[in-house]
């Protein structure tokens, strides 16, 4: 059996890939946009790697003919919110297009892998507290062109499932958190910022945005565990939420990376890096999926973070020609 993961190379794809590897008899492929491979290169001689864009109908087709899954993972897409407000059309354009490539060519050649539909808990967009937790039942509010983005991706899978019983798992992942994500995201940022204090490569302030919200952080290694178990055991057509179900305040979560450091640290905040809109708390109900699989987010929030830390400290070592 051969389970295909569109965006291998990515923070999410890599974790999961090694997961599959380790844990599971599939015959593990992925694709990525470059052969750039450092996410993977630990694991390259176990993993098959196509490169090329499947926001190109015709490369999609060719990768699926080349590939022949029996699991696609569709993780591929461009999946960072600021971005979205600074080039909509970009993020909406490239993550329609390539779950529609995917699902097209599915149709039109007569293939019925079981595919993962990767959505996003920013669906939910602005929830008001007294609808938390966020269940799948919550409406849909997007405050982004990314969430925009993620709800037509959501709502294809749906759709392709519906008119053309394809059999697709949805899912809503909530804020996942671990080694190898980009910096572009809260925690793997604050854990950069510290590793290269540390290293004498910047002064030491620490660049913030809003640290009063509070986000369902779930590590990286659960989520990708709890991908598996969706198209493994998940219910065609439906969507699941896979969170912590826990709200930790982002103040709290710079703070526990600062207690891990001996550097002195100043805290800046910085008004470029707030959001036009933010939602205050975020909390997930995973009930409908863990009644289903009985998986749930087992890895200590610390741990996440102590392992992100160390990934930085040991990368700008590594980009430093290890001074």
């Amino acid at each position: 059996m051969r389970a295909l993961i569109t965006g291998a190379n990515g923070f999410a794809g890599s974790h999961l890939a090694e997961y599959l590897l380790a844990h599971t008899d599939l015959e593990v492929w992925g694709t990525d946009i470059s052969s750039n491979d450092r996410n993977i290169a630990h694991i390259r001689d176990d993993l098959e790697l196509v490169v090329g864009d499947m926001s190109d109908p015709d490369v999609a087709s060719d990768i699926l003919s080349q590939t022949q899954p029996d699991y696609i993972f569709h993780l591929a897409a461009q999946a960072f919110v600021p971005l979205s407000w600074s080039d909509p059309w970009q993020t909406i354009a490239t993550n329609i297009r390539l779950q529609l490539n995917i699902l097209k060519t599915l149709v039109d050649t007569g293939s019925r892998p079981r595919v993962l539909v990767v959505g996003s808990a920013d669906e939910y967009g602005l929830i008001a507290a007294d609808e938390l937790p966020v269940t799948e039942a919550t409406p849909l509010r997007p405050y982004s062109p990314y969430a925009v983005s993620k709800i037509a991706q959501d709502m294809l899978g749906y759709q392709y499932f519906a008119s053309h019983a394809l059999p697709i798992v949805r899912v809503r992942p909530f804020n996942h958190i671990g080694a190898r994500q980009s910096p572009a995201f809260v925690t793997s940022d604050f854990a950069k910022q510290i590793a290269e204090i540390e290293q004498g490569q910047r002064e030491a302030e620490l660049h913030v945005g809003n640290l009063e919200a509070r986000r369902d952080f779930t590590d990286v290694r659960d989520m990708v565990r709890a991908y598996y178990l969706a198209l493994q055991h998940g219910e065609e057509g439906q969507v699941y939420n896979l969170g912590a179900e826990r709200a930790q305040a982002i103040r709290d979560v710079l703070n526990m990376l600062l207690e891990m450091s001996e550097a002195e640290i100043e805290v800046v905040e910085e008004p470029a890096r707030l959001r036009p809109t933010d939602v205050p708390v975020v909390i997930s109900d995973c009930s409908k999926f863990r009644e289903r699989t009985g998986w749930r987010a087992t890895i200590d929030l610390r741990d996440s973070l102590q392992d992100i830390l160390n990934y930085w400290r040991e990368r700008i070592r590594e980009d430093t020609g290890g001074q």
